[in-house]
């Protein structure tokens, strides 16, 4: 299995969780660096989930668009206040696509506020 690249959109089982997490199988968003992706099997990703008026609104979400680059079939959110880590070998069911870096970026923003960077 190839690792996965900061940017990537791919599909991972999140469950089991607890509380209030996001759970299922979902597209998230790779956030890790390449050289950390390549050498450990844990990697940090921030889920995706369907875009609502309300979930626009809050300051962590990234908004993104479907498009044949990303692989997303409908209006989402990248919720980066859920970020989490995962073992992509046992999770990981498919590749979608990529991020723009105009949307990486305005992730990168997303994760200095949550994380007080």
């Amino acid at each position: 299995m190839t690792p996965p690249k900061r940017g990537q959109v791919i599909d991972i089982n999140l469950d089991p969780t607890l509380g209030s997490e996001t759970g299922k199988v979902r597209p998230c968003v790779v956030v890790t660096n390449d050289v950390y992706n390549q050498r450990v099997p844990v990697i940090q990703v921030v889920p995706i989930t369907a875009w609502s008026e309300q979930k626009g609104r809050i300051k962590t979400n990234v908004i993104l668009l479907p498009s044949s680059k990303n692989g997303l079939s409908k209006q989402s959110v990248a919720d980066c206040l859920q970020t989490r880590p995962v073992d992509y070998r046992f999770r990981f069911v498919k590749t979608r696509g990529e991020l723009t870096p105009e949307e990486m970026r305005q992730i990168n923003e997303a994760l200095k506020t949550v994380f007080a960077l």
